[in-house]
């Protein structure tokens, strides 16, 4: 992929906003960081000041825009392709691919020095390490080279908790491994029922998403076993040190669920996908992104709770 290659086979379409250069940021994407960090941060058995704890979660926000942008950056040529990211401002021809890659660069570089200064350099090296793994392990190489791609690369998306119990801490301890834990088996079955519904998207872009390379009937198997484990690290999470009587009932209702969405799933042909325009894939989909910001938001209540001196086992 080249700079002209992309130049090339885009339609200028005038200078450049603000807005489009946040979009590069990902900022949905990155709404999902900052809030897994923040509950990390807030989990964490130690109290921090306000704007030391606000520090971090900015500079660990902007070092996830860092990594949306060069991911940009790089899949340019099959964003251009795909119904879902054709939109994007560099296949748009608002940003030159240029311009993408030096505001990631320079980002990249603010937000990890800037989060050593104002907390740790663990978490600096912390969120240093998260952004090469999104960016070179899964974006420039696992993306294109394996249907593992969505489950191995998934662990880029499921280091902000860790990353902000060490700004908080300065330290390790099995409990932001748990959240890790979590949003890294949340990250499969929610990709692979997107995926299910726009196979023609990564079949036209070349990407071998497990429903490209194995078809839609293995993915819907792979999202039954890994929902049913999930479901049991998630449920098992609330008798960990973040766990409690209300992330118990939260984990228990929304796997029940999750667990009935993958089934259903599991049990359809494509002939039924198809007539309904693949309802229940989109259902469990739209599912999927409740579950995730309930299940940290119930973690996040029973550290409140827990601060002062309610909550708990």
């Amino acid at each position: 992929m080249t700079d002209a290659s992309i130049n090339a086979s885009t339609v200028q379409q005038g200078d450049a906003e603000f807005g489009d250069y946040f979009a590069l940021l990902k900022p949905r994407v990155m709404s999902l960081v900052v809030f897994t960090a923040l509950v990390g941060l807030l989990a964490a058995p130690v109290g921090v000041h306000p704007v030391i704890g606000f520090s971090a979660i900015l500079f660990i926000a902007i070092g996830g825009g860092a990594s949306g942008a060069l991911n940009m950056w790089w899949d340019a040529d099959i964003d251009q392709v795909m119904k879902r990211t054709k939109s994007r401002p560099i296949p748009a021809g608002k940003v030159e691919p240029g311009e993408a890659l030096s505001l990631g660069l320079a980002l990249s570089g603010l937000s990890v020095i800037m989060l050593a200064l104002a907390t740790n350099v663990f978490a600096g090296a912390f969120l240093a390490f998260t952004i090469f793994f999104y960016v070179v392990i899964y974006t420039m190489w696992l993306k294109r080279a394996t249907p593992q791609n969505i489950v191995i690369g998934g662990a880029a998306g499921a280091f902000p908790p860790v990353i902000g119990w060490i700004a908080a801490t300065g330290s390790m301890a099995v409990e932001p491994w748990l959240m890790f834990a979590l949003t890294f088996m949340w990250t499969p079955p929610h990709f692979w029922a997107l995926a299910l519904f726009m196979r023609s998207d990564y079949d036209d872009a070349g990407v071998p998403m497990l429903t490209v390379t194995h078809g839609r009937r293995s993915t819907r198997k792979h999202i039954l076993i890994y929902t049913a484990l999930l479901a049991l690290l998630a449920v098992g999470t609330a008798f960990s040190g973040v766990g409690g009587p209300i992330y118990l009932v939260v984990a228990l209702v929304l796997n029940a669920l999750f667990l009935h969405g993958a089934w259903k799933i599991s049990r359809r042909d494509e002939d039924d996908s198809e007539a309904d325009n693949f309802k229940v894939e989109r259902s469990f989909f739209k599912l999927s992104l409740l579950y995730l910001f309930l299940h940290f938001g119930a973690i996040l209540a029973e550290a409140v709770l827990k601060s002062y001196g309610l909550g708990g086992w």
